[in-house]
Protein backbone atom coordinates (compact mmCIF):
# COMPACT_ATOMS: atom_id res chain seq x y z
CA UNK A 1 0.00 0.00 0.00
CA UNK A 2 1.60 3.28 -1.14
CA UNK A 3 1.32 6.24 1.23
CA UNK A 4 0.73 9.22 -1.07
CA UNK A 5 1.91 11.67 1.61
CA UNK A 6 5.44 10.42 0.90
CA UNK A 7 5.41 12.12 -2.54
CA UNK A 8 6.00 15.69 -3.63
CA UNK A 9 4.27 16.82 -6.85
CA UNK A 10 6.90 15.32 -9.14
CA UNK A 11 6.97 12.02 -7.31
CA UNK A 12 3.19 11.79 -7.23
CA UNK A 13 2.98 12.47 -10.99
CA UNK A 14 5.54 9.72 -11.63
CA UNK A 15 3.59 7.26 -9.47
CA UNK A 16 0.34 8.08 -11.29
CA UNK A 17 2.11 7.59 -14.61
CA UNK A 18 3.13 4.10 -13.45
CA UNK A 19 -0.55 3.43 -12.80
CA UNK A 20 -1.38 4.48 -16.36
CA UNK A 21 -2.96 7.78 -15.26
CA UNK A 22 -2.47 11.26 -16.69
CA UNK A 23 -0.47 13.92 -14.79
CA UNK A 24 -3.49 16.12 -14.07
CA UNK A 25 -4.89 13.35 -11.87
CA UNK A 26 -1.86 13.69 -9.61
CA UNK A 27 -2.51 17.44 -9.29
CA UNK A 28 -6.12 16.77 -8.38
CA UNK A 29 -5.16 14.31 -5.65
CA UNK A 30 -2.42 16.61 -4.39
CA UNK A 31 -4.96 19.39 -3.88
CA UNK A 32 -7.44 17.09 -2.17
CA UNK A 33 -4.80 15.73 0.20
CA UNK A 34 -2.97 18.88 1.18
CA UNK A 35 -5.29 21.80 0.52
CA UNK A 36 -8.50 20.10 1.60
CA UNK A 37 -6.87 17.77 4.15
CA UNK A 38 -8.76 14.81 2.71
CA UNK A 39 -7.73 11.20 3.26
CA UNK A 40 -10.77 9.39 1.85
CA UNK A 41 -10.51 8.80 -1.89
CA UNK A 42 -14.30 8.38 -2.15
CA UNK A 43 -14.81 12.04 -1.26
CA UNK A 44 -12.50 13.19 -4.10
CA UNK A 45 -15.51 13.70 -6.30
CA UNK A 46 -13.77 15.04 -9.42
CA UNK A 47 -11.87 11.76 -9.82
CA UNK A 48 -13.33 9.05 -12.02
CA UNK A 49 -15.02 6.29 -10.05
CA UNK A 50 -12.62 3.72 -11.56
CA UNK A 51 -9.63 5.75 -10.34
CA UNK A 52 -11.10 6.11 -6.87
CA UNK A 53 -11.50 2.33 -6.74
CA UNK A 54 -7.92 1.80 -7.96
CA UNK A 55 -6.59 4.17 -5.28
CA UNK A 56 -8.67 2.50 -2.58
CA UNK A 57 -6.87 -0.82 -3.10
CA UNK A 58 -3.37 0.43 -3.90
CA UNK A 59 -2.82 3.66 -1.95
CA UNK A 60 -3.49 5.46 1.30
CA UNK A 61 -3.15 8.91 2.85
CA UNK A 62 -1.61 8.13 6.21
CA UNK A 63 -0.09 10.65 8.63
CA UNK A 64 1.25 10.08 12.14
CA UNK A 65 -1.57 9.66 14.66
CA UNK A 66 -1.96 12.29 17.37
CA UNK A 67 -1.28 10.77 20.79
CA UNK A 68 -1.93 13.95 22.75
CA UNK A 69 -2.91 17.55 22.13
CA UNK A 70 -2.03 19.97 24.93
CA UNK A 71 -2.98 23.63 25.17
CA UNK A 72 -0.85 26.14 27.07
CA UNK A 73 -2.25 29.06 29.04
CA UNK A 74 -0.76 31.40 26.40
CA UNK A 75 -2.49 29.61 23.51
CA UNK A 76 0.50 27.55 22.40
CA UNK A 77 -0.54 24.04 21.40
CA UNK A 78 1.72 20.98 21.53
CA UNK A 79 0.98 17.84 19.55
CA UNK A 80 2.56 14.46 20.30
CA UNK A 81 2.60 12.16 17.25
CA UNK A 82 3.07 8.39 17.14
CA UNK A 83 5.71 7.37 14.57
CA UNK A 84 5.79 3.71 15.54
CA UNK A 85 8.07 1.28 17.36
CA UNK A 86 7.72 3.16 20.63
CA UNK A 87 8.79 6.49 19.14
CA UNK A 88 6.89 9.75 19.39
CA UNK A 89 7.67 13.21 18.06
CA UNK A 90 6.41 16.66 18.95
CA UNK A 91 5.18 19.68 17.00
CA UNK A 92 4.11 23.04 18.39
CA UNK A 93 1.64 25.61 17.07
CA UNK A 94 2.32 29.17 18.21
CA UNK A 95 -0.49 31.67 17.50
CA UNK A 96 0.36 35.37 17.31
CA UNK A 97 -1.57 38.46 16.23
CA UNK A 98 -0.01 38.60 12.76
CA UNK A 99 0.85 34.95 12.11
CA UNK A 100 0.42 31.35 13.14
CA UNK A 101 3.64 29.36 13.27
CA UNK A 102 3.94 25.59 13.31
CA UNK A 103 7.24 24.19 14.59
CA UNK A 104 7.75 20.66 13.28
CA UNK A 105 10.17 17.78 13.86
CA UNK A 106 12.33 16.01 11.29
CA UNK A 107 13.87 13.11 13.25
CA UNK A 108 12.89 10.74 16.05
CA UNK A 109 15.43 12.06 18.52
CA UNK A 110 18.71 13.66 17.54
CA UNK A 111 22.27 12.38 17.27
CA UNK A 112 24.02 15.73 17.73
CA UNK A 113 23.67 15.91 21.52
CA UNK A 114 23.82 19.69 21.99
CA UNK A 115 24.45 20.34 25.66
CA UNK A 116 21.43 22.61 26.22
CA UNK A 117 18.75 20.59 24.36
CA UNK A 118 16.49 17.96 25.90
CA UNK A 119 15.93 16.22 22.55
CA UNK A 120 19.65 15.48 22.27
CA UNK A 121 19.57 13.83 25.67
CA UNK A 122 16.96 11.37 24.38
CA UNK A 123 19.32 9.86 21.83
CA UNK A 124 18.49 9.09 18.20
CA UNK A 125 16.35 6.43 16.56
CA UNK A 126 15.81 7.34 12.89
CA UNK A 127 15.02 9.95 10.27
CA UNK A 128 11.37 10.73 9.69
CA UNK A 129 9.84 9.87 6.33
CA UNK A 130 8.29 12.57 4.15
CA UNK A 131 4.80 11.52 5.26
CA UNK A 132 5.83 11.90 8.89
CA UNK A 133 7.28 15.38 8.34
CA UNK A 134 4.55 16.85 6.15
CA UNK A 135 2.02 14.82 8.11
CA UNK A 136 2.53 17.08 11.11
CA UNK A 137 1.42 20.07 9.03
CA UNK A 138 -1.38 18.00 7.46
CA UNK A 139 -2.72 16.96 10.86
CA UNK A 140 -2.34 20.41 12.44
CA UNK A 141 -4.26 21.99 9.57
CA UNK A 142 -7.10 19.52 10.09
CA UNK A 143 -7.21 19.97 13.86
CA UNK A 144 -7.05 23.76 13.62
CA UNK A 145 -9.68 23.86 10.89
CA UNK A 146 -7.30 25.35 8.34
CA UNK A 147 -8.10 23.15 5.36
CA UNK A 148 -9.63 24.34 2.09
CA UNK A 149 -13.00 23.32 0.81
CA UNK A 150 -12.48 22.66 -2.86
CA UNK A 151 -13.22 25.89 -4.71
CA UNK A 152 -12.90 28.34 -1.80
CA UNK A 153 -9.88 28.77 0.43
CA UNK A 154 -10.44 29.29 4.14
CA UNK A 155 -8.41 31.58 6.36
CA UNK A 156 -4.78 30.50 6.57
CA UNK A 157 -4.32 29.67 10.25
CA UNK A 158 -0.81 28.27 9.80
CA UNK A 159 1.01 31.03 7.90
CA UNK A 160 4.59 30.04 8.80
CA UNK A 161 6.40 26.75 9.23
CA UNK A 162 9.71 26.38 11.03
CA UNK A 163 11.73 23.18 11.03
CA UNK A 164 12.97 23.68 14.57
CA UNK A 165 11.44 20.75 16.41
CA UNK A 166 13.08 17.45 17.27
CA UNK A 167 16.12 16.57 15.18
CA UNK A 168 18.54 18.28 12.81
CA UNK A 169 16.65 18.93 9.54
CA UNK A 170 19.72 18.93 7.29
CA UNK A 171 20.80 15.52 8.62
CA UNK A 172 17.61 14.17 6.99
CA UNK A 173 18.11 16.18 3.83
CA UNK A 174 16.35 14.13 1.13
CA UNK A 175 13.10 13.71 3.05
CA UNK A 176 13.15 17.29 4.30
CA UNK A 177 13.66 18.53 0.73
CA UNK A 178 10.52 16.77 -0.52
CA UNK A 179 8.53 18.08 2.46
CA UNK A 180 9.75 21.63 1.76
CA UNK A 181 8.66 21.35 -1.86
CA UNK A 182 5.18 20.39 -0.71
CA UNK A 183 5.03 23.36 1.66
CA UNK A 184 5.89 25.69 -1.21
CA UNK A 185 3.71 24.04 -3.87
CA UNK A 186 0.62 26.09 -4.81
CA UNK A 187 -1.34 22.85 -5.22
CA UNK A 188 -0.43 21.86 -1.66
CA UNK A 189 0.22 24.47 1.07
CA UNK A 190 1.35 27.42 -1.06
CA UNK A 191 3.66 28.99 1.51
CA UNK A 192 6.28 31.49 0.37
CA UNK A 193 9.97 30.73 0.77
CA UNK A 194 10.20 33.61 3.23
CA UNK A 195 7.65 31.93 5.50
CA UNK A 196 9.35 28.54 5.67
CA UNK A 197 12.47 28.40 7.84
CA UNK A 198 14.99 25.61 8.22
CA UNK A 199 17.06 25.70 11.39
CA UNK A 200 20.44 23.99 11.48
CA UNK A 201 23.32 23.66 13.88
CA UNK A 202 25.64 24.15 10.93
CA UNK A 203 26.03 21.15 8.60
CA UNK A 204 28.04 23.06 6.03
CA UNK A 205 27.76 20.74 2.99
CA UNK A 206 23.99 20.47 3.49
CA UNK A 207 23.64 24.26 3.77
CA UNK A 208 25.29 24.53 0.36
CA UNK A 209 23.00 21.86 -1.05
CA UNK A 210 19.89 23.58 0.33
CA UNK A 211 21.01 26.82 -1.32
CA UNK A 212 21.05 25.07 -4.69
CA UNK A 213 17.96 22.87 -4.40
CA UNK A 214 15.41 24.73 -2.27
CA UNK A 215 16.57 27.99 -0.68
CA UNK A 216 14.14 28.92 2.07
CA UNK A 217 14.76 31.16 5.08
CA UNK A 218 17.75 29.92 7.08
CA UNK A 219 18.26 30.04 10.83
CA UNK A 220 21.57 28.93 12.29
CA UNK A 221 21.81 27.74 15.89
CA UNK A 222 24.96 29.61 16.84
CA UNK A 223 24.90 29.86 20.65
CA UNK A 224 28.60 30.69 21.07
CA UNK A 225 31.01 33.25 19.59
CA UNK A 226 34.16 31.12 19.67
CA UNK A 227 35.18 27.63 18.60
CA UNK A 228 36.39 26.82 22.10
CA UNK A 229 32.99 27.42 23.67
CA UNK A 230 30.92 26.16 20.75
CA UNK A 231 32.89 22.88 20.71
CA UNK A 232 31.51 22.27 24.20
CA UNK A 233 27.92 23.40 23.60
CA UNK A 234 27.53 21.96 20.08
CA UNK A 235 29.92 19.06 19.40
CA UNK A 236 29.25 19.31 15.64
CA UNK A 237 31.40 22.45 15.69
CA UNK A 238 34.47 20.23 15.90
CA UNK A 239 33.67 19.02 12.38
CA UNK A 240 32.43 22.31 10.92
CA UNK A 241 34.09 25.15 12.87
CA UNK A 242 32.86 28.72 12.85
CA UNK A 243 35.00 30.00 9.98
CA UNK A 244 33.55 27.34 7.68
CA UNK A 245 30.04 28.00 8.95
CA UNK A 246 30.26 31.76 8.40
CA UNK A 247 31.55 31.18 4.86
CA UNK A 248 28.60 28.85 4.16
CA UNK A 249 26.19 31.51 5.44
CA UNK A 250 27.70 34.07 3.07
CA UNK A 251 27.26 31.64 0.16
CA UNK A 252 23.68 30.88 1.15
CA UNK A 253 22.69 34.54 0.95
CA UNK A 254 23.42 34.50 -2.80
CA UNK A 255 20.11 32.63 -3.32
CA UNK A 256 18.23 33.08 -0.05
CA UNK A 257 14.70 34.54 -0.06
CA UNK A 258 15.73 36.92 2.71
CA UNK A 259 18.76 39.19 2.66
CA UNK A 260 19.96 38.07 6.07
CA UNK A 261 20.69 34.94 8.09
CA UNK A 262 18.97 34.55 11.44
CA UNK A 263 21.38 33.52 14.17
CA UNK A 264 19.71 31.85 17.13
CA UNK A 265 21.46 32.26 20.43
CA UNK A 266 20.44 30.47 23.63
CA UNK A 267 21.14 32.69 26.65
CA UNK A 268 22.70 30.56 29.39
CA UNK A 269 23.63 32.20 32.67
CA UNK A 270 27.37 32.51 33.20
CA UNK A 271 28.21 30.49 30.09
CA UNK A 272 27.70 32.61 26.98
CA UNK A 273 25.85 35.74 28.10
CA UNK A 274 28.49 38.37 28.95
CA UNK A 275 28.99 41.65 27.12
CA UNK A 276 32.38 40.27 26.05
CA UNK A 277 30.60 37.38 24.34
CA UNK A 278 28.34 39.85 22.55
CA UNK A 279 31.34 41.79 21.25
CA UNK A 280 32.91 38.54 20.05
CA UNK A 281 29.69 37.80 18.16
CA UNK A 282 29.95 41.14 16.39
CA UNK A 283 33.47 40.29 15.25
CA UNK A 284 32.45 36.79 14.17
CA UNK A 285 29.49 37.90 12.04
CA UNK A 286 30.90 41.16 10.71
CA UNK A 287 30.85 39.90 7.11
CA UNK A 288 27.45 38.14 7.27
CA UNK A 289 24.26 40.23 6.99
CA UNK A 290 22.24 38.90 9.88
CA UNK A 291 19.79 39.37 12.70
CA UNK A 292 20.00 37.82 16.13
CA UNK A 293 17.23 35.99 17.94
CA UNK A 294 18.14 35.70 21.61
CA UNK A 295 16.42 32.76 23.30
CA UNK A 296 16.29 32.52 27.10
CA UNK A 297 17.36 29.00 28.03
CA UNK A 298 14.41 26.76 28.88
CA UNK A 299 15.22 24.32 31.68
CA UNK A 300 14.53 20.60 31.50
CA UNK A 301 15.10 17.79 34.03
CA UNK A 302 18.76 16.96 34.53
CA UNK A 303 20.13 20.07 32.87
CA UNK A 304 23.04 21.81 34.67
CA UNK A 305 22.23 25.19 33.10
CA UNK A 306 20.26 28.20 34.26
CA UNK A 307 18.42 30.84 32.27
CA UNK A 308 20.14 34.21 31.95
CA UNK A 309 18.48 36.93 34.00
CA UNK A 310 16.27 39.36 32.03
CA UNK A 311 18.57 42.30 32.75
CA UNK A 312 21.57 40.35 31.49
CA UNK A 313 19.70 39.47 28.29
CA UNK A 314 18.76 43.13 27.86
CA UNK A 315 22.36 44.31 28.28
CA UNK A 316 23.60 41.63 25.87
CA UNK A 317 21.05 42.71 23.29
CA UNK A 318 22.02 46.35 23.72
CA UNK A 319 25.61 45.60 22.71
CA UNK A 320 24.36 44.10 19.44
CA UNK A 321 21.73 46.78 18.80
CA UNK A 322 24.19 49.63 19.34
CA UNK A 323 26.32 48.05 16.61
CA UNK A 324 23.36 48.23 14.22
CA UNK A 325 22.35 44.56 14.33
CA UNK A 326 18.63 43.81 14.42
CA UNK A 327 18.18 41.84 17.64
CA UNK A 328 15.06 40.32 19.11
CA UNK A 329 14.49 38.37 22.29
CA UNK A 330 12.19 35.43 21.82
CA UNK A 331 9.22 35.43 24.11
CA UNK A 332 9.06 32.12 25.93
CA UNK A 333 5.89 30.37 24.83
CA UNK A 334 4.35 27.14 26.07
CA UNK A 335 6.88 26.38 28.78
CA UNK A 336 4.05 25.26 31.10
CA UNK A 337 3.49 22.30 28.74
CA UNK A 338 7.22 21.81 27.92
CA UNK A 339 6.67 23.25 24.44
CA UNK A 340 9.29 25.99 24.58
CA UNK A 341 12.49 26.06 22.55
CA UNK A 342 14.86 23.28 23.61
CA UNK A 343 12.23 21.45 25.65
CA UNK A 344 10.82 19.10 23.00
CA UNK A 345 11.72 15.56 23.93
CA UNK A 346 8.96 13.30 22.64
CA UNK A 347 9.69 9.63 23.18
CA UNK A 348 12.61 7.81 21.58
CA UNK A 349 13.33 4.09 21.86
CA UNK A 350 15.96 1.78 20.38
CA UNK A 351 18.50 4.54 20.64
CA UNK A 352 21.49 4.38 18.36
CA UNK A 353 24.15 6.50 16.67
CA UNK A 354 24.37 8.85 19.61
CA UNK A 355 27.55 10.85 19.90
CA UNK A 356 29.79 9.78 22.77
CA UNK A 357 29.03 11.77 25.89
CA UNK A 358 31.59 14.42 26.67
CA UNK A 359 32.62 15.51 30.10
CA UNK A 360 31.99 19.23 29.82
CA UNK A 361 33.20 21.78 32.31
CA UNK A 362 32.44 25.45 31.77
CA UNK A 363 34.30 28.38 33.21
CA UNK A 364 31.83 31.05 34.25
CA UNK A 365 32.33 34.51 32.84
CA UNK A 366 31.14 37.37 34.97
CA UNK A 367 29.14 40.00 33.14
Amino acid sequence: MQNLLDFDAQGLAAWFAEQGEKPFRARQVLRWMHRAGEADFETMTDLAKSLREKLRVSAEVCSPAIISDRLSEDGTRKFLFDVGAGNAIEAVFIPEDDRGTLCISTQAGCALECAFCSTGKQGFNRNLRVAEIIGQLWQANRVLGAGMRMGAESERIISNVVLMGMGEPLANFDNVLLALRLMLDDNAYGLSRRRVTVSTVGLVPAIDRLREECPVALAVSLHAPSDALRDQLLPINRKYPLAELMAACQRYLEKAPRDFITFEYIMIEGINDSDAHARELLDLTSNVPCKFNLIPFNPFPGSPFRRSQPERVRCFAEVLIRAGIVTTTRKTRGDDIDAACGQLAGQVSNRMRRLPSQSIQFQEVNA
